[in-house]
């Protein structure tokens, strides 16, 4: 029992909708074009109820199944921005903005749920009330946290919450979940290091910022493999050094650093933050320097109930088969602002293969077509099966 077959003659009509996204690409919460669609896409489908503007530019669509008396409110996610990253496919549907693309297949997470959003509105074989969420910023600006602090999860009556994203290397057809933590927290930061400028010619009569910078970045690489158990996951990338000039010959005054740390735990993410401030005020004070660490908690760890975790890779297996399922994937250190719905409500995210694509954030991605009927089936047994309706048959 792979795709639901209503689903299979949705999926030409749904690809459409998918490049259309494609082609018009907008970033974190400005994003008119393509809320403005959502939400006129649900009123069309006969959604019970669609409201806009929650979390900023968010859209949250209701569909009551054909009986409610279980009480049963299910949430399901998609996200909806794209990435500053000028695209190199040469397709057809390829951006027409410069300088922004899905690079991440957030127009196919947004198209298979819409597709699903029609398939419910039309079956309604429930029995409860499934809330499709498309959710602006996931991509570092926290339309996830947006969403919640905005009561989505209160107003809305939501129980459970599920996410999905693609997966490249991961064969279409297939689905990778695991419990507990799936994907890692990021945090980020900015170091300020502050010395004596002068000229290059004379170094002994300067603090030289660049060399104390240079032993911060050192040092900041040896913090991992040498106070955090090896057993556990922490990474740490200073991905930017600017010293505020370019001149050859000047000694710079101040230099400033900036990085992200990814953790899978909170007693390493307490951990790593706290050695990371004592090497930064240490290391330049042994130089005479001074430094600060200004440390900025962004998303949590996106962390899976295990009840909800279980109940996923049932579902999955339904679409996919036990054999296409793998309940035991490896967490990845990349982040997601699902992780914020998953702290207000039991849960679980699940990745589904994209095949054999570029990586996302590349410039040379797409969403591999060929999953959207997968995604969206997914989707529908996934309400179904959580909230059966008496008597109901499954198309």
């Amino acid at each position: 029992m792979p795709v639901v077959n209503r689903i299979a003659d949705m999926q030409d009509e749904v690809a459409l909708w998918r490049r259309d996204l494609h082609a018009h690409p907008e970033l974190m919460f400005d994003l008119p074009r393509t809320s403005a669609l959502v939400a006129a896409r649900l009123r069309e489908f006969g959604c019970d109820e669609v409201v806009e503007g929650i979390g900023i530019c968010g859209v949250v669509g209701v569909i009551r199944g054909r009986e409610t008396g279980s009480g049963r409110v299910i949430g399901m996610r998609a996200d909806m921005d794209a990435l500053p990253i000028e695209e190199i496919t040469g397709l057809p549907h390829a951006s027409k903005t410069p300088g922004k693309m899905h690079a991440c297949g957030h127009d196919g997470h947004t198209a298979m749920l819409l597709g699903a959003a029609k398939y419910l509105t039309e079956t309604r074989n429930f029995d409860g009330v499934a809330v499709v969420i498309f959710q602006p910023a996931e991509e570092g600006g926290g339309g996830g946290r947006e969403m919640v602090n905005d009561g989505m999860m209160d107003r809305f009556g939501v129980q459970e919450v599920y996410g999905m994203h693609n997966m490249p290397g991961l064969p279409v057809g297939q689905f990778a979940i695991r419990p507990g933590p799936i994907m890692a927290a990021a945090d980020h930061f900015d170091i300020e290091v502050e010395g004596h400028g002068g000229h290059a010619a004379r170094p002994h009569a300067c603090i030289d910022t660049t060399l104390v910078a240079a032993q911060i970045i050192v040092a900041a690489q040896s913090l991992v493999a040498r106070t955090v158990d090896p057993v556990e996951s922490a990474v740490v990338s200073i991905t930017s050094m600017h010293t505020g000039g370019d001149a050859y010959n000047v000694i710079p005054q101040t230099v400033a650093l900036r990085g992200t740390v990814r953790t899978l735990s909170p007693a390493v993410q307490d951990h790593v933050e706290a050695k990371l401030h004592a090497l930064v005020e240490h290391t330049a004070r042994a130089f005479g320097a001074r430094a600060t660490l200004s440390y900025h908690r962004n998303y949590p760890v996106t962390i899976n109930a295990a009840a909800q975790t279980g109940f996923a890779g049932d579902v999955a297996a339904q679409v996919a088969g036990e054999a296409g399922v793998r309940r035991d994937a490896p967490p990845l250190l990349g982040a997601e602002d699902f992780s914020f719905m998953l702290n207000a409500r039991p849960g679980a995210f699940i990745f589904t293969g994209n095949g054999d694509t570029a990586g996302v954030h590349h410039p040379a991605y797409d969403f591999n077509d060929a999953a959207i009927p997968v995604g969206m089936s997914y989707w529908a047994r996934l309400v179904e099966t959580a909230m059966p309706a008496a008597n109901g048959a499954k198309a």
